[in-house]
């Protein structure tokens, strides 16, 4: 479901993967109000439904003006994070529930804005730290704001301050 920006390192180059890894990213999409899935994004079914209407456009700005900064992010169940040696997305595939801790991340921006002509459609862009998981970031804003949502569209457009969607090659 995720586009844009992957840097692919072959051979010896592989040594770096780490130096990418490690940097900050900046993402776009659109969250969909009132639609929740297992994997919040649409990977997965929508398996719950909430009313969204009552979530005005100075809400959507404040609840994600109040995930910017420094904050704790449970991981996802669908995520390749390894609990017991067992991928966590495996044991969410298997309809298992695992207990996950809050990890440290840092969200340096986060606008929202909802689209003019489905006004169940939030566009969002995004500069986050490394291990930000950007679909929990959009689920987290829908349920502080009295509803649920998913993910519709993630496109990664930076990686660092070096790397940008404009600049790079289309395989």
């Amino acid at each position: 479901m995720a586009t844009g920006l992957l840097i692919l390192c072959v051979g010896k180059a592989t040594k770096s993967v780490e130096e990418y890894t490690g940097k900050d990213k900046t993402y776009t999409g659109t969250i969909k109000l009132g639609e929740g899935t297992p994997s919040q994004d649409a990977d997965e079914p929508v398996s719950e439904h909430e009313p969204w209407e009552h979530v005005t456009d100075d809400a959507l700005r404040e609840g994600a003006l109040k995930l910017t900064g420094d904050i704790e992010q449970i991981p996802p169940m669908y995520s390749a994070i390894k609990i017991g040696g067992k991928r966590l997305y495996k044991a969410a595939r298997e309809g298992k529930e695992i207990e996950r801790k809050p990890r440290s991340v840092t969200i340096h921006e986060f606008d929202v804005h909802r689209d003019a002509e489905d006004p169940q459609s939030v566009h969002f862009s995004t500069h986050v730290s490394k291990g930000t998981y950007v679909r929990t970031l959009a689920y987290d804003l829908c349920k502080s704001l009295g509803t649920t949502g998913h993910l519709t569209a993630l496109r990664r457009t930076r990686i660092g301050s070096e790397f940008h969607i404009d600049d790079a090659w289309s395989i």
